[in-house]
């Protein structure tokens, strides 16, 4: 991972700022968020598709990509049927924006495919090529990835080069355990990256409960991995929720009054509130793609 890591760096310095200005307009900032958990079944997927629309909602130009590793269903919960993925052009087979898909959602998607490890061991030549086709992304002003569930070289990879990570839990205790398991591999393999982490609780009775949660983790990673984690916010538990997937339509959009899209609503409109300062927009995010290994 760390001779990747190198070569990314040196392909990205060849091109240097210029390859990337040329791909948006001057000043332009593109915020890329890793939406991940310690474990399945949290709603990972669902916070992530909800929240690239609620972004698309205050006009911004959002690209939701789905590196789920094996599990891709972004699709399925926007009700699509991709007929090209990553892998394409990982394999040079296609070019990214053959693959970047319109929605009715005001969002873009990428699909994400089985083998989608791939991107973990890809030599110079592939490297040059994903590095070359990312950039073309760097109008969105919002990228938000939709990572595996646990952890792996893939998932650090995105997570790594990500300006923000959100993780999801429940109040399982299953789920926290995990939540902070994931916590804890980020905060030790990604040490000199400077990742900011936050922590979202879903399907919580109270706010109450979200809070208690997510202070418990929150002070239990200060105290004994002196890696400040924030609170993110809290999605109540909502039968809107299981009717929306079951209907294959986001329900921020099915049911735009339930508790649920209140509360993703609340948590875009806080995040957009908070100051982001760009270090150099894509340029960062393929330099740092690798560098997990450091």
């Amino acid at each position: 991972m760390e001779d990747q890591a190198t070569e990314l760096k040196e392909i990205m310095k060849q091109r240097g700022n210029g390859a990337q200005n040329t791909a948006r307009p001057a000043g332009h900032k593109t915020r890329i968020i890793a939406v991940t958990s310690g474990k399945g079944g949290v709603g990972k997927t669902n916070i992530a598709v909800n929240m690239a629309i609620a972004y698309a909602q205050l006009g911004k130009k959002v690209i939701l990509i789905d590196a789920d590793l094996g599990m891709a269903n972004v699709n399925v919960l926007l009700n699509i049927v991709p007929n090209a993925n990553l892998l394409h052009v990982i394999n040079q087979q296609r070019k990214m924006s053959e693959i970047v898909l319109e929605t009715d959602y005001g969002i873009k998607f990428i699909a994400g495919a089985n083998g989608f490890s791939r991107i973990a061991n890809l030599n110079e030549k592939e490297l040059q090529y994903f590095v070359e086709e990312f950039l073309t992304l760097s109008n969105a002003d919002i990228i938000i990835i939709d990572t595996a569930a646990g952890i792996s070289n893939n998932v650090l990879s995105f997570v790594a080069a990500a300006d923000e990570v959100f993780v999801i839990t429940t109040p399982e205790p299953t789920a926290i355990t995990d939540a902070y398991g994931i916590i804890k591999i980020i905060a030790t393999e990604l040490q000199n990256t400077n990742i900011s982490m936050k922590l979202l609780v879903n399907r919580v009775q109270s706010a109450d409960e979200g809070r208690k949660i997510s202070d418990r983790i929150i002070n239990i990673a200060a105290q004994f991995l002196n890696h400040k984690v924030d609170y993110l916010g809290f999605i109540y538990d909502d039968p809107a929720v299981t009717a929306s997937v079951i209907r294959q339509k986001p329900w921020l959009v099915a049911s735009p009054s339930a508790k649920p899209s209140l509360c993703i609503k609340h948590i875009v409109g806080r995040i957009e509130k908070t100051d982001f300062i760009e270090e150099e927009g894509l340029g960062r995010f393929l330099r740092k793609f690798r560098k997990k290994g450091k």
